[in-house]
């Protein structure tokens, strides 16, 4: 099999396999194995096409952890933007005097942590999605605003 054959089968499997992540790290990868394949058909050697399909996947891969973290400072986030102010339903405590608690949403349990410290909400409760916190859901009892 020709070498640039190999890096874009790889690069089209990471692809594929960014649809099922949602990161956009493994779109970088693949956006690295499409260079070193694009390097592999000019005629370049194993050597450059690694070297060349690493430089763009880290470089892509830095890009998406920095943009990640400026969501993040905003407050935003690429599933922030779509579950704040969804409802979710107080399944139970896992933790109550952190504040955190198992809740159902879009039919399966998250972890979440609720922001008002004074209030325990009992289970049954409806409760709102604020923001996320790595995979931590931040909920409280009133929609935001």
């Amino acid at each position: 099999m020709e070498l640039w054959l190999f890096w874009i089968i790889t690069g089209f499997v990471l692809v594929i396999a960014e649809l099922v992540t949602g990161t956009f790290y493994l779109l970088m990868l693949g956006a690295g194995a499409f260079a070193a394949a694009l390097i592999a058909w000019l005629g370049g050697n194993i050597l450059v096409q690694a070297a060349v399909g690493a430089g763009v996947a880290l470089a892509g891969a830095w890009w998406v952890h920095h943009w990640h973290t400026a969501q993040r400072a905003k407050g935003g986030g690429p599933s922030n933007f779509l579950d704040r102010g969804q409802a979710v339903v107080l399944d139970g405590w896992s933790n109550e005097p952190a504040g955190i608690a198992r809740v159902k949403y879009r039919g399966t349990l998250w972890d979440a942590r609720i922001t008002e410290a004074t209030a325990r909400p009992a289970p049954g409760s409806t409760l709102y999605i604020e923001s996320q916190d790595g995979h931590l859901l931040v909920v409280a009892a009133a929609p935001p605003s």
